[in-house]
């Protein structure tokens, strides 16, 4: 059976994202590791963007996260992480959009050199975390009892809180357990990176 490529930036929660979905499905695959900022010959033929994550599958070659981390539950379908029914799905796909768009789309504002900046986006992206309150009563998951791709998505932002040094209240409890939870997965031990697992150990 042939393997499959990720080219992956061991410090992008973008890339972490893809590599607990190729873990989920338990998939063998190849890690490229590619710094953001340098170049690698093989990636730039691949993808003139020189863009992580980079994901090749024989022929096929796709550059973003959400495109590959569907592409891979469609492709190999056990176990699934889209719920079946197109009206759950759809739900996903929305809170899939709400997290792109204010979760990660704060990330390079909470790096930014700028402190103002970078302050404002740190306090963004902990009040749009505490808004996801509501959707953990009850679920051992995000929205559910089962494993999905929203959890794959959310596990590589809460593994960097601390770096990004984001201390969520008392009342973020629930947050903070099924953090947890997402962590002692099998497919997110296995799949962290060195640079990632230096997090916790150094903050």
């Amino acid at each position: 059976m042939h393997t499959m490529t990720l080219y992956s930036d061991p410090t992008s929660p973008q890339s972490h994202r893809v590599r607990i979905v190729l873990g989920e499905k338990d998939l063998a695959f190849n890690v490229e590791d590619v710094l953001e900022g340098s170049s690698n010959e093989d990636l730039i033929a691949l993808n003139p963007n020189n863009s992580t994550p980079t994901f090749v599958d024989r022929n096929l070659i796709l550059y973003e996260s959400r495109v590959i981390m569907e592409y891979l539950d469609e492709r190999f379908p056990h176990p699934p992480l889209m719920p079946v029914d197109p009206v759950i799905r759809a739900k996903t796909r929305m809170v899939l959009h709400y997290i792109e768009k204010d979760l990660y789309g704060l990330l390079d504002d909470i790096k930014s050199s700028g402190e103002k900046k970078s302050s404002n986006a740190k306090q963004k992206l902990k009040e749009n975390l505490m808004l996801s309150l509501d959707f953990l009563q009850g679920k051992k998951y995000f929205l559910s009892d089962d494993f999905g791709i929203v959890d794959c998505s959310l596990a590589p932002i809460l593994w960097r809180l601390p770096e990004y040094k984001i201390n969520l209240p008392k009342s973020a409890a629930p947050i903070l357990k099924y953090a947890d939870r997402l962590f002692e997965r099998k497919s997110f031990l296995e799949n962290l990176s060195e640079q990632e697992e230096d997090i916790r150990s150094t903050y």
